[in-house]
C-alpha cells in the first residue's frame, strides 16, 4: 500500500474520498486518533449508519443546538450554514457522510469550542458580508476543519517545533510524547476523516497552549474556547502550526525507527522567513 502525506488543506480535503461505511478497515477505530473517540463507537462502527435523532441524543437537554438532516426544503431558507446555527442552532447535517457525521461528534464533545467558533465567523460576516473571507475566517475554518489543540510545558520543545526540527521534536525528545510533557487533542473533524484511510500520514494544524503545569482536558478546553472567542487567537491562519501527527509515538507504526523520522516526506523544512507566534500562555 502507499503512503501519502497529508496536510489537511482545504483543498485537499475537498479531493477526498472517504471510503464506504463497509469498506473502512475496522482496525482504524483502535487507532490514534480515531481511538481517542472510544465513546462514540456506537456512532462510528457497524454497518448501519446512525441516524439524525441518534445523535440528538446524545445532546444535553440545554445545548441550544441540535442536529437536522441537510434537504433541500432545509437550505431552502437562504441561511448561511453559521447564520442557521447562530440564529435557530440548526447544524445542518448530511446524513451517511463521514464528514458531517464527525463534524456532529466534534459538536458532542467540544460544543464551546464550536460554539466560539461560530461567534467568530458570524461576526465576519456581518464584518466581510456573505461573500468575501477574511485572514480570521480562513484562520477559523482551517482550525475547525484540520485543528489540534496543544499545550506543553517545556520551551525547548517549541523551539524544536519552529525550526521544524523534527527529529528532534520526535525522536530526540521521543519520551516528552509518552510522559505527559506534550498535551494533545484533534479536534477537526477533517483531519478525522482523513484517518479513515490508514495510508494516510496526517498533519494537523495546531494551536499552542504553554502551561507551568499540568492542566485537564477541561481546563485546556475551555481555555481555548474563550482565547478564541475573545478574539485573541485565530486571527490569521499562519498563527496555525503545522504538526505531523504520525512522528507521535503509537500514531504510526513505522516511527519506532529513526529512519522514519530522517525519510518521511511530512516532514517538511520551515519556509524561508516563516515565523510563528508565541505560545498562548496559560
Amino acid at each position: 500500500m502507499s503512503t501519502t502525506c497529508t496536510r489537511a488543506s482545504l483543498a485537499k480535503v475537498m479531493r477526498y474520498r472517504a471510503p464506504s461505511r463497509e469498506a473502512v478497515e475496522p482496525g482504524v477505530f483502535g487507532r490514534l486518533p480515531l481511538a481517542a473517540w472510544r465513546e462514540y463507537s456506537a456512532l462510528l462502527e457497524g454497518t448501519p449508519w446512525p441516524s439524525i435523532a441518534a445523535l440528538n441524543e446524545r445532546l444535553p437537554a440545554d445545548a441550544g443546538t441540535r442536529f437536522l438532516a441537510q434537504t433541500p426544503t432545509l437550505l431552502a431558507d437562504g441561511l448561511h450554514y453559521e447564520q442557521r446555527i447562530a440564529e435557530h442552532g440548526d447544524i445542518a447535517t448530511r446524513e451517511g457522510n463521514w464528514h458531517d457525521l464527525l463534524n456532529a461528534l466534534v459538536w458532542l464533545r467540544y460544543p464551546a469550542l464550536k460554539q466560539a467558533l461560530n461567534q467568530r465567523q458570524m461576526a465576519e460576516i456581518a464584518r466581510m458580508g456573505p461573500k468575501q473571507r477574511s485572514r480570521s475566517q480562513y484562520a477559523l475554518t482551517h482550525f475547525d476543519e484540520a485543528g489540534v489543540i496543544v499545550a506543553l510545558r517545556d520551551r525547548a520543545l517549541l523551539a524544536l517545533w519552529d525550526a521544524h526540527d523534527w527529529h528532534g521534536l520526535f525522536w530526540r525528545h521521543r519520551q516528552a510524547w509518552i510522559d505527559g510533557s506534550i498535551q494533545l487533542e484533534v479536534f477537526g473533524h477533517a483531519l478525522l476523516e482523513l484517518a479513515l484511510s490508514p495510508d494516510k500520514l496526517l498533519v494537523g494544524k495546531a494551536l499552542v497552549f504553554q502551561s507551568s503545569g499540568d492542566l485537564d482536558a477541561g481546563q485546556l478546553r475551555a481555555t481555548c474556547a474563550e482565547a478564541i472567542a475573545s478574539g485573541q487567537l485565530l486571527r490569521d491562519p499562519l498563527e496555525l502550526r503545522p504538526l505531523p501527527l504520525s512522528g507521535i509515538p503509537g500514531w504510526h507504526p513505522g516511527n519506532g525507527d529513526e529512519t522514519f523520522h530522517r525519510t518521511t516526506v511530512c516532514y517538511q523544512p520551515r519556509r524561508a522567513g516563516r515565523e510563528y507566534p508565541p505560545a498562548y500562555v496559560c
